[in-house]
């Protein structure tokens, strides 16, 4: 079934069925103010982190699960009917409530017509602003006059803290003060202990936010939720927004709540308009300066052209045209857009991750920068210095960072249980991915600090992380697994050995090589390229299973992956790295891939492992604790799907690597969107297989692994279009009925439009290239050949 459509024109998804089979959200904000909106109007709102600073309150796990939210409930104060300008959470019958949201860029615009009153709501914060805008325009398209009363309700968390909020009730029931003054709700917490602004984390200090209106005059107010809502009411039914008046309630202690009441008379087809601003601070002094920015509709709309203009420089490194029109609504928009929102909030905000992460996961943030690098190279580049600040000076890594609480050089060590073994492998991928992005070798020699002691060049980090691995190897010389290899769901003892971060290991080192050979270090190649050989060795030897590669070994000896085992004989990991990491080349790349295909290819995508994990004890692998064909546990874990698709292009199969890519790419489902259940516009962490009942349902979508690698894997694998450090590689690999494509890229300042042809259907391989209408030798396109605008012709062949 079919909920919405992609309108590429405006880099918008139009959900046009509001009963979408689970709420379909968006991310509003910045990286200090954090919003995330559903087509329902749900969700929440937070500064600076999720968890300790979510200053609007969401009920997780719920049905639905994005309430309470950001509401305009509606009154007709003749009629006494009320509704709300989302279809929830009134939820009127659809045969009489028409419904549209528009997700863009860091904005949402709810529209929707019921007893002739047409709702328009934009959401947005505006840029560098530490609030929020509802910006609200009423209109009656009936024949008749209407008077009408709008209330704003927003749910107010008592204490930023969501763990002290969420449960800590003995103690957060008694410290919210409001005030109301001139069309302000003013929402205090613990307003006896002084504000601490340089220490964030201290959950207990004077905090406020504020709800306010500009636009109508405010005629009544409520800040006391239990009041608004009403003894055994909902949010379908507030007893004030029934009654069709504000109770002018103020609350110290329970619950606050920010409601403001707007009269609204309209002639026949006149409209009135009325903005929101929510945010943090005082309503005296922040409230009164968001006004300030959109009190009149021209500034909203300046505010919001600002905001759209600067969303969508942010995201056109790179467009395509393709004859797949899916592939082009997902490159062009929602996965750069997804990868911005991934690489602002790591795993720390959404509908799913309600306050076990906080920060920013250091393996994870590492890999997110590949998502962003081509199209913010300058920003990303400060990301990924701070995470490099968050590696130990023995060359492991803290498992989190937290930007707002961290200090290069002064946080203590990480202990050894609690490093994981593949965490500084993916600088591997990343920081080369800036280099050649920018051309900026010099970057190798940069000193950075480490995070526990000294300080050593970038180039230096990247040694570092290779020795942590090699210095903790098992019995076949292979890196112990540590408390985790990305698989957490292993476990491999102290010196158990995983062969996914030995084939990481082995493209470390390529890397490595690679690099040194740049800034012509020989001493460096040589340690480097004796150490490839013997690992390649090792690999070999022990870790072949005669059609592919094991998984791991255990400290015992017990082996994960093999041909002999009962459960998980296959695991994806160490197939598509053998073939991307090199290990494995020509014949046998091309045995390791067909037993992909043969054991773990589905038509939603290819499984983790397989046969799943259902009799092995927990402690030996704790993919057991999921049921079969979900998550760690057989299911199509979408984090690692790029992989498979990048060892098919490397292994010239444009046509498997295709299916294998369309099989997990949202929009693919959007007709169908019944099957997959969440957004069909963003990515998410995994969907079960044909081993679970829900065969082919995504959960945990938004913030991913998923996100970067997909957008990666088609820019640079598919489509091909490669940064390298001589310049812009030209190298795709697609299927066969693709006969041209189109794509414009930025890189190094230039902007380059490139053409494709593909006349003999080929898969991969390129007969002729011109630049500028001058031949160009190879599929490498030299960066000091580049004008400020280039023409670049490309026959497949």
């Amino acid at each position: 079934m079919k909920y919405g459509y992609f309108d590429d024109k405006n880099k918008e998804y139009v959900v046009t069925s509001p009963d979408t089979p689970k709420s379909w959200s968006n991310y509003l904000g910045n990286t200090r103010y954090g919003a995330i909106i559903t087509n329902n109007a749900g969700g929440y709102s937070f500064f600076r982190s999720s968890v300790q600073g979510r200053f609007i309150r969401l009920k997780f796990n719920t049905v639905p699960v994005d309430q309470p939210g950001r509401y305009i409930y509606l009154h007709d104060c003749e009629s006494k009917d009320f509704w709300s300008a989302s279809w929830q959470p009134v939820g009127k019958p659809l045969d009489k409530y028409k419904s549209e949201c528009r997700h863009g860029s860091a904005y949402t615009r709810i529209t929707s017509e019921y007893s002739d009153i047409q709702a328009e709501t934009l959401y947005f914060v505006p840029l560098d602003k530490d609030f929020e805008v509802w910006n609200v325009k009423v209109t009656n398209k009936g024949n008749t006059p209407r008077k009408l009363r709008a209330f704003t309700y927003v749910e107010f968390a008592s204490n930023w803290n969501m763990y002290d909020d969420q449960n800590n009730l003995q103690y957060t029931q008694y410290i919210i003060k409001t005030t109301y003054k001139d069309g302000f709700v003013d929402h205090g917490s613990n307003l006896a202990i002084p504000p601490d602004p340089d220490n964030f984390q201290n959950k207990d200090q004077g905090r406020h936010s504020f709800i306010g209106v500009t636009g109508l005059p405010v005629t009544g107010f409520d800040s006391d939720r239990d009041r608004f809502i009403g003894n055994y009411h909902t949010y379908a039914n507030p007893v004030v927004v029934e009654q069709g008046k504000c109770l002018n309630s103020l609350t110290e202690g329970d619950n606050g709540c920010g409601t403001l009441q707007v009269d609204i008379e309209l002639a026949p087809g006149e409209s009135r308009v009325f903005t929101v601003v929510l945010g943090t601070g005082a309503a005296e002094k922040e409230g009164k300066d968001a006004v300030a920015v959109v009190d009149t509709q021209q500034k909203v709309n300046a505010e919001f052209e600002k905001l759209v203009h600067y969303w969508h420089s942010r995201i056109e490194g790179l467009t395509a045209v393709t004859p797949d029109p899916d592939f082009n609504s997902m490159i062009n928009m929602w996965n750069p857009f997804n990868n911005l929102i991934t690489y602002t909030w790591s795993r720390a905000a959404s509908l799913i991750y309600s306050g076990e992460r906080d920060g920013m996961g250091f393996r994870d943030s590492v890999q997110d920068m590949l998502g962003v690098m081509q199209n913010i190279p300058d920003e990303a580049i400060e990301r990924l210095e701070l995470l490099l600040t968050g590696q130990n000076a023995n060359g492991g890594a803290m498992p989190v960072v937290k930007p707002f609480a961290h200090h290069p050089g002064a946080e203590p060590p990480t202990p050894e249980s609690e490093f994981r073994s593949d965490d500084c492998m993916w600088l591997f991928n990343s920081v080369p991915a800036y280099v050649k992005e920018t051309g900026n070798l010099d970057y190798y020699d940069k000193v950075v600090p480490y995070s526990d002691k000294g300080e050593g060049t970038v180039l230096q980090h990247l040694r570092r992380a290779i020795e942590f691995n090699l210095a903790r190897c098992g019995a076949h010389n292979l890196p112990c697994g540590l408390r985790a290899d990305w698989n957490d769901c292993l476990v491999l003892g102290e010196k158990g050995e995983t062969v996914f971060v030995a084939m990481q290991l082995r493209y470390a080192l390529t890397v490595y090589i690679d690099i040194c050979k740049q800034l012509q270090r020989p001493s460096e190649i040589e340690w480097a390229e004796k150490e490839l050989q013997k690992l390649t060795a090792d690999i070999d030897k022990y870790a072949w299973d005669g059609e592919w590669y094991i998984r791991a070994y255990k400290d015992d000896g017990y082996k994960f992956g093999s041909k002999d085992s009962e459960e998980g004989k296959i695991f994806l990991n160490p197939q598509s790295w053998a073939v991307i990491s090199g290990q494995a080349t020509g014949e046998r790349a091309e045995t390791v891939m067909n037993s992909v295909a043969k054991y773990l290819a589905s038509p939603y995508g290819l499984l983790i492992c397989d046969p799943p994990y259902e009799k092995t004890e927990s402690s030996v692998i704790k993919a057991p604790l999921f049921n079969k064909g979900m998550k760690e546990n057989g299911s199509i874990f979408q984090h690692i799907q790029g992989w498979g698709v990048i060892a098919e292009t490397l292994l010239a199969h444009g046509d498997r690597a295709y299916q294998y890519y369309r099989a997990f790419l949202p929009a693919a489902y959007n007709d169908r969107a019944e099957i997959r259940q969440i957004e069909p516009y963003v990515y998410a962490q995994s969907t079960c297989s044909h081993y679970s009942m829900r065969e082919g349902q995504s959960r945990c979508p938004w913030l991913s692994g998923t996100v970067s690698w997909a957008y990666f894997t088609a820019a640079q694998y598919i489509l091909g279009i490669r940064p390298d450090y001589e310049g812009l590689r030209i190298d795709p690999c697609i299927p066969s009925s693709w006969d041209k494509f189109d794509v414009t890229r930025r890189f190094r300042g230039k902007t380059l439009n490139i053409h494709v042809k593909n006349p003999k259907k080929v898969q991969k391989g390129i007969q002729s290239m011109t630049l500028n209408g001058k031949p160009v030798n190879g599929n490498l396109l030299p960066a000091d050949m580049l004008l400020p605008e280039n023409e670049v012709e490309v026959i497949m062949g």
